[in-house]
């Protein structure tokens, strides 16, 4: 099980963040995505230390011993990307090098949008940059997927999910953190909420991408934080949206994207067009691509950090 470092609180932006770090140097912020934890760079943070990195990981708000405001609004875009803004003014830095996953990634991109002379570059794994159409997004999905979708679902039926997620804790992470799972027949979940099918199954296909160990370390934190907080940042993408609205849609700061070949979210065709100064890369894994592919997720960031964000 790989050692992490401690942790300490932070107050920025009007919350408290639980903030784990290691090493010294220029700054690399890792966020993390849903329903994940800073545990979740486990494997990245030691490497990236060791290459001459101040890594800054918090847990953010919502999410393990971090602030969890009671106000949905309280964690919508500008919400998320100011309190990056206020790690970095805690810490004395002008800008980092902000590595996202999943969620962490949208707000890594935004972060890109929102505030550009805070950001030196960017690493994101799994979901691309998601730019400001025409379509309010929620409302799209809905139209295009069904009510069913969840992310559809955590906006016309708040605190169902969080409810099911939080009496089914550790059966819902252990059946979502797999691998390998393309290589066998997909269950039939019903056609329903496919996340709430999930925390309610004995076994789903592929194996545990961790020890039940570290997924003790998951099981913990959100038995202590819930799901509400993380689900929140769901039910922000409509205001989101309107906030976006007069925001240039490019991101122009050296980035490398990172897709997983099976991962559910699909890659985007044309991201080259919003983010010009790109790299890309994919690896044979799904949505967890730093803890499926540790090694090889560390290797592509450690061979592009010396061009981009030389220590």
């Amino acid at each position: 099980m790989p050692t992490f470092p401690a942790s300490a609180m932070i107050d920025t932006n009007g919350v408290s963040l639980e903030v784990f770090e290691q090493g010294a140097g220029k700054p690399v912020i890792m966020c993390h995505g849903w329903p994940e934890h800073a545990y979740s760079w486990r494997h990245q943070i030691p490497a990236v230390a060791a290459a001459g990195y101040h890594v800054i990981v918090p847990n953010q708000r919502g999410y393990g011993h971090s602030s969890k405001p009671a106000a949905v609004e309280a964690y919508d875009i500008v919400s998320l990307t100011g309190d990056l803004v206020g790690l970095l003014d805690h810490y004395g830095y002008q800008d980092a090098l902000f590595v996202g996953h999943d969620w962490g990634a949208i707000v890594v991109w935004n972060m890109a949008l929102l505030h550009p002379e805070r950001v030196a570059g960017v690493i994101n794994l799994s979901v691309p940059f998601m730019r400001r159409g025409t379509r309010e997004w929620v409302e799209f999905w809905e139209e295009k997927l069904g009510p069913d979708f969840y992310i559809v679902h955590f906006n016309r039926q708040p605190g169902v999910a969080a409810a099911v997620f939080e009496a089914n804790t550790e059966n819902f992470l252990r059946n979502l953190y797999h691998t390998e799972q393309w290589l066998e027949e997909a269950p039939d979940l019903g056609g329903g909420m496919r996340m709430l099918a999930i925390a309610e199954r004995d076994h789903m296909p592929g194996k545990l991408l961790m020890s039940e160990e570290e997924l003790q370390v998951f099981v913990k934190a959100f038995k202590h934080s819930g799901f509400s907080g993380g689900i929140n940042w769901y039910r922000n993408f409509t205001r989101n949206w309107h906030t976006l609205a007069a925001v240039e849609q490019r991101v122009r700061c050296p980035t490398l994207m990172i897709h997983g070949e099976y991962d559910r979210v699909p890659p985007v065709a044309d991201l080259q067009d919003f983010v010009p100064n790109l790299e890309m890369a994919t690896l044979d894994c799904g949505h967890w691509i730093m803890q499926e592919r540790p090694a090889q997720t560390n290797e592509l960031i450690l061979g592009w950090l010396p061009r981009h964000y030389p220590a």
